[in-house]
């Protein structure tokens, strides 16, 4: 086949754009991103050949290679892993094909230092445009006969053509820019190794350049020295490997250049072995809530490479976490069907689950400024657990910190309940997605009044957890937008007597204008009561007792899963003084044809409140003149 020019994918195009423009003060990443990707090409051929060994018999040992030409300002990285064929050539190259490419460039173009940014998004190999103004990639898949050759500057094209090579793998040659020459140094590349690569269990060698003795005679041509450990680091004892060593494991396995906000190396003996080594994120990916949920955890059977992509290994509430488990008791040629459903996996998963949750435990009670931060990162996602691992709900509910309406800061639901009234039998919650507008919410009111916390929940996981959870600690958890608030058991600064003789006077005040408000409304409501949760605002809305809530019905009905909206409870404050005001126009005769209007006013006010339209929004324009029109009359 001759040689075929192909256009980037626009996202690339842009992506190449950022990085030829240099936004990077660490450009020595790049070598750090391709050995890797060389690592995990020689991965992926070992898991490949446990069921076909011919794949890799006629060069069985791995090896990733490094060799500079200073004449040709070159450097060239290359592997006996994989490769890839004509096709992966343009699609790995040539795309992006991950979901979220758009935030990926927001975030890129925003940020002065990508460093964080371009591993996460599997785009390591870009950034070899930082220090080239060429690359070419000759690659040969393992089992077949025919190489590729891939050659780009990065300005919007690349050609594919046939290449003759004679090994399997991928070999990468970057034509150094002149400003970038010092990648072409020996003593540089080898710091790079040290500081970057140690880790990689595959041996990483450098070509001895040649050297001339003094009798004229030739040292070291085409000799080849290892520069890196080349041995798991999961499987050296903790006392061997440095703090530098771990932060440097966790960026390659986590394709991440943060430092990790805890890391857990350990070694689990008995009826069942394996070793793992875990980390947490000190930042936030940016796939967390992507639908596919996938965790960083990487799967090994005595050191050899299963796959990345177990999805029954750790749970996707535990996305958050990055790493390996090595098993020694899994088969070596077990298959991804085999994964879904095996006993000592799901022991693993358990032992996985206790373990984190254990040192998220020990942080918290031990470190609870720490924990926060990784609260604020991961805590919506760890709360997904309350409903997908019931099992472990009461060791999540412990860990977990809600905003409330009586304080700045995360509280536990130990705390609430230490703070909890006289009187008080509920865990009280409102939902919805916007914080500040649920803090000043009317139906929060009467419980601001009496001192009554109330715990802020708009995280989108929310709803769903705290439907399925129905106590803490032998307190259950209630709406506030749910009718029954029980606001009349709680202690206050009022005595029973004089709270009782108002309710009655409410009661008769009232009676009138309920009445009138039923009759008008009925086909609209399902009851209207006077409230006693209203302390500012004149109506609300409710869900009455048993129905679903407000807010998870408006949810449900955002996926088309409800298709029919719930009648409400209406209620109104006899305190405020423009009800006070309609209860003494209810009862003057013929008073109450020009209250209709009004009426209604009030139920389209209350659900505005609560973040939905009128039900008529030209009727809603036209009452709101009229009565708007009687009033300057």
């Amino acid at each position: 086949m001759s040689e075929e020019q192909l256009s980037f994918q626009a996202e690339v195009s842009r992506l190449l754009d950022i990085v030829a423009h240099s936004l990077y003060s660490n450009k020595e990443i790049f070598l750090r991103e391709l050995i890797s990707n060389a690592s995990d090409a020689c991965d992926k051929l070992r898991y490949l050949a446990v069921t076909d060994g011919d794949l890799m018999k006629d060069d069985p040992e791995f090896r990733i290679d490094l060799e500079i030409d200073p004449d040709g300002k070159t450097l060239t990285i290359s592997d006996n892993g994989v490769g890839m064929n004509r096709q992966e050539l343009i699609d790995n190259l040539g795309t992006i094909a991950r979901s979220g490419t758009d935030a990926f460039m927001a975030q890129m173009e925003n940020n002065k230092d990508g460093n964080n940014l371009i591993g996460q998004f599997g785009v390591g190999f870009y950034s070899a445009y930082m220090v080239s103004d060429t690359i070419t990639v000759t690659s040969r898949r393992a089992g077949e006969d025919q190489g590729w050759k891939w050659v780009s500057d990065g300005k919007g094209t690349f050609t594919v053509s046939e290449a003759d090579k004679d090994t399997r793998g991928t070999s990468i040659e970057l034509h150094l820019k002149e400003e970038q020459k010092e990648f072409g140094e020996e003593l540089r590349l080898r710091t790079i190794i040290k500081t970057y690569s140690d880790h990689i269990p595959i041996p990483i060698r450098f070509k001895k350049a040649a050297s001339t003795n003094e009798d004229g005679t030739i040292e070291n041509a085409g000799e080849w020295e290892t520069l890196n450990s080349a041995s798991a680091i999961w499987t050296r004892s903790k006392s061997d490997v440095s703090d530098e060593q771990y932060k440097e494991f966790y960026h390659h396995v986590a394709h991440a250049y943060d430092d990790p906000w805890l890391q857990e190396h350990f070694r689990v003996e008995g009826v069942l072995e394996y070793s793992g080594l875990l980390f947490i994120p000190g930042s936030k990916p940016f796939d967390l809530f992507h639908p596919e949920r996938k965790h960083g955890v990487k799967l090994y059977v005595r050191r050899v490479f299963i796959t990345d992509d177990c999805q029954e290994l750790v749970p996707a509430y535990m996305r958050f976490l990055k790493g390996v488990i090595d098993s020694e008791d899994l088969p070596l040629n077990i298959s991804r069907e085999m994964l879904q459903d095996n006993p000592m996996l799901r022991k693993i998963r358990s032992g996985i689950i206790k373990r984190v949750l254990g040192l998220l435990d020990k942080k918290a009670e031990n470190e609870p400024e720490e924990f926060i931060k990784f609260w604020e990162n991961f805590g919506p996602v760890l709360k997904e657990g309350l409903y997908e691992d019931l099992p472990q709900k009461d060791p999540i509910l412990k860990l977990c910190r809600f905003r409330s309406i009586n304080n700045d800061g995360w509280i536990s639901l130990a705390d609430y309940i230490a703070n909890m009234k006289e009187g008080q039998e509920h865990i009280y919650y409102i939902s919805g997605e916007d914080e500040k507008a649920l803090r000043r919410s009317p139906q929060v009111e009467g419980f601001k009044a009496k001192g009554v916390d109330v715990l802020v929940l708009n995280d989108s996981v929310d709803e769903f957890w705290v439907t399925s959870i129905n106590e803490f600690e032998g307190k259950d958890f209630k709406s506030v937008t749910r009718g029954g608030a029980d606001l009349g058991k709680i202690d206050g600064s009022d005595t029973a007597d004089e709270k009782s003789e108002d309710k009655e006077d409410d009661k008769a005040e009232m009676g009138a204008l309920l009445g009138y408000l039923k009759l008008t409304l009925e086909d609209e409501v399902k009851d209207i009561r006077s409230s006693e949760r209203l302390t500012d605002s004149a109506v609300c809305l409710v869900a009455d007792e048993g129905d679903m809530d407000i807010h998870l019905e408006r949810i449900l009905r955002s996926h088309n899963q409800v298709n029919e909206v719930s009648k409400r409870v209406l209620e109104i404050n006899p305190k405020h003084d423009l009800v006070k005001r309609l209860s003494d126009l209810i009862k003057q005769d013929g008073a109450a044809s020009d209250l209709e209007d009004i009426a209604w006013l009030l139920l389209d006010q209350a659900r505005i409140l609560e973040g939905q339209m009128p039900s008529d929004v030209t009727t809603f324009s036209q009452r709101m003149s009229r009565v708007m029109g009687k009033g300057l009359s």
